[in-house]
């Protein structure tokens, strides 16, 4: 398999010079080349399959949560992360500030 590089560098080539073996020397000049290696770098995940999300039918069904940490302390009680909650449905954010000491047991128990 081919990456972009050798393809690109194949069809430039091809339209103005020829030589015995050219194409295996275009692949081991890319091969050898660190600029081309760093622009193609594969990551080695394989792409997954998409697949449809149901939409809501009411509010709170479907619901997304993330934290931002790292704040500035603020407020009175000097909150320094918080939790970010949206509703699919409604498209609703709700942003509840935590300190970012808190415990997972504590967080699940204020959520």
């Amino acid at each position: 398999m081919t990456d972009l590089s050798q393809d690109r560098t194949r069809e430039k080539i091809k339209t103005c010079i020829w030589w015995p073996m050219w194409q295996k020397d275009v692949s081991e000049c890319c091969k050898a080349c660190d600029r081309c290696q760093k622009e193609n770098k594969s990551t080695g995940k394989i792409p997954g399959n998409m697949i449809e999300i149901q939409e809501p039918s009411r509010p709170w069904e479907i619901f997304h949560m993330d934290w931002v940490t790292g704040l500035p302390p603020g407020g009175d009680r000097s909150y320094n992360s918080c939790l970010v909650t949206f509703d699919r449905f409604s498209k609703t954010p709700i942003f509840l500030p935590f300190h970012k000491d808190i415990t997972a047991m504590d967080k699940a128990i204020i959520i």
